[in-house]
């Protein structure tokens, strides 16, 4: 997918400079005994890319009954933030087509409200702005490239506004069970009384319909979770051979979850020359690359106590297949501290 050209920036966009920790989580994530390496360097601006583009697979249901969900409960989410200016803070906001459905309900009701998109893309974040500047006249904008936390730290520090944040495709299903409570209770600490959090949770399922999802005709993930080995190329001076890996997807009863490998199909060393490293690989050993959580409700609602949110209620689509679920932030009788 290397033919994908970096758009022109046309939008004035905020820079909230991350930690690079890139090289120290290769290194680390490559001398285990078991190879992994973070999801969240799948998501450089070719892998933004490849993910939109898996978000619209036939095989990808959630996307689908994501959109579902939020076409059928605009009004009863824009209930809980039409009394006051607020932000509509998003993250990871792809290409805003889920989103957009909100920004039209709430520019008919004639809501006050900015849009701030967090990315850690600069790519994806140049070319959504401009398409909701051309759907959404008039639309205030106020981008944000950087990580999550910094972003939403950097957002509280200038604006009293009240919060409507946005963490939807079930992205916290990428998160191990403790890494989930503490990316949350991170985000609580980061909030404001009163602020509102729609998430979103993928729920368990027949898991056919599972592995379909993660496994497509068009080897689309293939390519998505393929591209990581590029980016260490590219970044890090690597010399992985992409002929000589291929994609797994798999589901996990014992951690409820769908994961994804890179599976070395023959004995072979590669090298990264940023770290000075060369590490080998066994015939079929694997780096782990992706993990995806289903979840029960009994699952949420343990999860949003464990972290200090209240959970108001659940949005589900016509299946039951997806649910976002309405958390509201209440520090008045709660103690601000880990």
């Amino acid at each position: 997918m290397d033919q994908y050209k970096k758009p022109v920036l046309t939008d004035p966009i905020e820079r909230v400079a991350p930690y690079d920790s890139f090289a120290l989580d290769v290194l680390a994530g490559l001398s285990e005994p078991h190879k992994s390496i973070p999801s969240q360097y799948l998501y450089d601006d070719i892998g933004s890319r490849l993910f939109v583009e898996i978000t619209r697979l036939p095989e990808y249901y959630l996307t689908a009954c994501e959109r579902d969900v939020l076409a059928a409960n605009a009004p009863c989410i824009g209930s809980y933030v039409a009394n006051a200016p607020f932000n509509l803070v998003e993250f990871g906001p792809g290409d805003g087509h889920k989103t957009s459905l909100l920004i039209d309900h709430f520019r008919a009701r004639r809501f006050d409200f900015c849009y701030v998109p967090i990315d850690i893309s600069p790519s994806a974040i140049a070319t959504l702005c401009p398409t909701l500047r051309r759907d959404f006249p008039g639309l205030e904008i106020t981008p944000l490239v950087s990580e999550y936390f910094t972003g939403i730290r950097s957002l509280s520090r200038r604006s009293r506004r009240r919060n409507l944040v946005l963490f939807l495709g079930s992205n916290i299903g990428n998160f191990s069970p403790d890494q989930a409570r503490r990316f949350l209770r991170n985000l609580w600490l980061s909030l404001n009384h009163g602020d509102i959090l729609l998430i979103g949770f993928d729920l368990m399922k027949d898991i056919d319909v599972l592995r379909r999802a993660y496994n497509d005709d068009q080897g689309v993930t293939a390519a998505f979770n393929l591209n990581l080995l590029k980016r260490i190329t590219r970044e890090l001076d690597g010399n992985f051979a992409l002929s000589r890996f291929r994609h797994f997807g798999t589901y996990n009863p014992a951690s409820g979850a769908m994961e994804s490998y890179l599976v070395s199909l023959t004995h072979q060393h590669v090298h990264v020359g940023a770290i000075r490293r060369t590490f080998p690989f066994r015939a079929w050993e694997s780096i782990h690359t992706e993990h995806s959580r289903k979840y029960l409700e009994s699952d949420i609602a343990a999860l949003a106590s464990d972290t200090a949110f209240v959970v108001c209620e659940h949005l589900y689509d016509s299946k039951r297949w997806f649910v976002d679920s309405v958390w509201e932030v209440q520090k008045t009788d709660r103690k601000s501290v880990v």
